[in-house]
């Protein structure tokens, strides 16, 4: 399945993106710690090319914890300032400030050599749909200051926010890009979150986590769901909705509701911290 998603609303956000780039002096690029590589918007990577960068491994709470240690690692070892963080812990966000004040060192030391003292630390945050952007802000700013969902496409226009310290944040909307490259993007995106499952079939991506996860995280299946994980991956769908009872009327298993159910409950975490994606050689 050929997963694509680009609304005519994004088009219209990578344009203002493209100019409200000049004006700050770092970018935090929210990605999405289960699937740093496939999260990571190669348009913002261009856009951003030549500013500092700050990548924060979001949602770490639900990503396996040595794929999160693996991928610092690297993500630092090409240049970039980086931590996983869960927004919505104060003690990951006094990380996030002393990373920006080690990205800005050099920003502020220009100023110093000017004669500019306390000139405000200009910061854009971006990344692709329900990364969590505006968890991180609300917890940044110490206020709800940003719309937040668990669902993609909620911030549509860009905002500026002052949380003191001598920074200040835009946020953006949510952004991907016109056309993957690699399908395995697509039905990453989506097993996440970040692509609504209206524009997909879930049954399709269902599958996909179910091979990843049976491959990967051996027994995580079985201990949830009580199926059998040598079965054909279509048999391991239709047990789960048979051992949750998710029948249509005639007694039909409920294939598509099985479905949506093992990627909601990925999500959220209920099958355990789990990562898609392996930090590629370097």
């Amino acid at each position: 399945m050929n997963i694509q998603w680009y609304p005519g609303h994004m088009t219209k956000a990578k344009r203002q993106i493209a100019e409200d780039i000049k004006l700050v002096d770092i970018i935090i690029e929210i990605l999405d710690a289960r699937a740093p590589l496939s999260s990571r918007n190669p348009d913002i990577v261009s856009l951003g090319n030549g500013k500092k960068s700050v990548i924060l491994l979001g949602k770490s709470d639900l990503a396996d914890p040595a794929s999160l240690k693996a991928f610092e690692e690297y993500f630092t070892s090409k240049g970039a300032f980086c931590a996983a963080i869960d927004s919505r812990k104060k003690a990951d966000i006094k990380k996030v400030r002393a990373l920006v004040d080690e990205a800005a060192a050099e920003k502020k030391a220009r100023d110093l050599k000017r004669g500019i003292k306390n000139r405000p630390v200009r910061v854009m945050v971006a990344g692709i749909p329900n990364a969590g952007k505006s968890t991180f802000i609300n917890t940044f700013a110490g206020k709800s200051v940003a719309k937040t969902a668990d669902r993609p496409g909620v911030t549509r226009g860009k905002q500026w926010i002052r949380p003191g310290g001598n920074i200040e944040l835009l946020d953006t909307p949510g952004i991907l890009w016109p056309k993957f490259d690699d399908e395995r993007v697509g039905l990453c995106l989506t097993a996440t979150g970040a692509i609504k499952d209206a524009v997909t079939d879930t049954n399709e991506v269902a599958l996909f986590l179910v091979d990843y996860l049976k491959e990967h995280y051996a027994g995580a299946l079985n201990e949830r769901y009580g199926v059998d994980e040598s079965a054909s991956l279509q048999d391991m769908l239709e047990n789960i909705a048979v051992n949750r009872k998710f029948l249509k009327s005639g007694g039909e298993s409920d294939l598509d509701r099985a479905a949506l159910m093992i990627l909601e409950e990925f999500r959220e975490g209920k099958l355990g911290r789990m990562s898609l994606e392996e930090v590629p050689a370097y």
